[in-house]
């Protein structure tokens, strides 16, 4: 009887142990803060901040790409949302001294940067890279820097080929259907983690954040545009991180 017990409470104790760290994994969810880049998450690295996970992964990245005589170097990583605000007010005061309307303004903007709350470079998952080890151009995030014999153009070979063993996947592609921002040769995103920050994201209400923030022209932000936005800047990305 008291064997038969024993054997019982046992089983029930080894089920307990190997369900309960999957469920408690189940249950940790991604905070709204964290989302729109106003949280405080843990961050690694030095000259960029990633999540630990990526930041070990592209340290993996570096280390195999130098073998190849390319020093793989980072413009942009984690920004928060103060930092993209801005980003964002910085050019729309500059378009809007140029002679742009609000409407023009923003479309503008939105070619290549994002309205603050919405970047995935508040996840920590993103960077933007370049090679350190060339003469650099007066401007490093250009298209033409990447490809033919631009400064970067051994950099986007090996990455090409090697990116994806790292979990690293660009996210503006450039796909000739693809829609919302410009193709970025430069901004890949470390899927392990990113693919779930997106998938916790699509369940805000992105309408909401957008009109709470009172940014500059967020007064155009008309239920269209959002619904417009979301669908093209948000979600027409690589279909490898979605």
């Amino acid at each position: 009887m008291i064997k038969r017990l024993y054997r019982k409470l046992l089983g029930l104790a080894i089920i307990a142990i190997v369900t309960l760290p999957q469920f408690a994994f189940n249950q940790t969810s991604i905070s709204e803060e964290e989302l729109i880049g106003k949280g405080n998450p843990t961050l690694f690295g030095e000259g960029y901040k990633l999540r630990e996970a990526a930041f070990l992964s592209f340290k993996k990245m570096q280390d195999e790409a130098l073998k190849s005589g390319i020093r793989i170097g980072a413009v942009s990583s984690y920004r928060s949302f103060a930092h993209q605000k801005r980003i964002w007010e910085r050019k729309y005061k500059s378009n809007h001294d140029s002679g742009l309307t609000p409407t023009e303004n923003i479309k503008k903007i939105i070619e290549y940067s994002t309205i603050p709350g919405t970047s995935r470079h508040h996840w920590g998952t993103d960077i933007d890279i370049y090679q350190t080890n060339v003469k650099q151009p007066k401007s490093v995030l250009l298209e033409n820097n990447f490809h033919n014999i631009g400064a970067y153009c051994k950099l986007k070979e090996w990455m090409d080929l090697h990116a994806k063993t790292y979990g690293f996947y660009l996210v503006y592609n450039d796909l000739p259907k693809r829609k919302g921002f410009k193709y970025e040769p430069w901004h890949y995103s470390y899927k392990p983690l990113s693919s779930k920050y997106l998938k916790a994201y699509k369940k805000l209400n992105i309408a909401k954040i957008l009109k709470t923030d009172k940014l500059l022209g967020s007064e155009n932000f008309s239920e269209n545009f959002i619904t417009k936005y979301t669908l093209e800047n948000i979600l027409d990305i690589n279909i490898d991180l979605l």
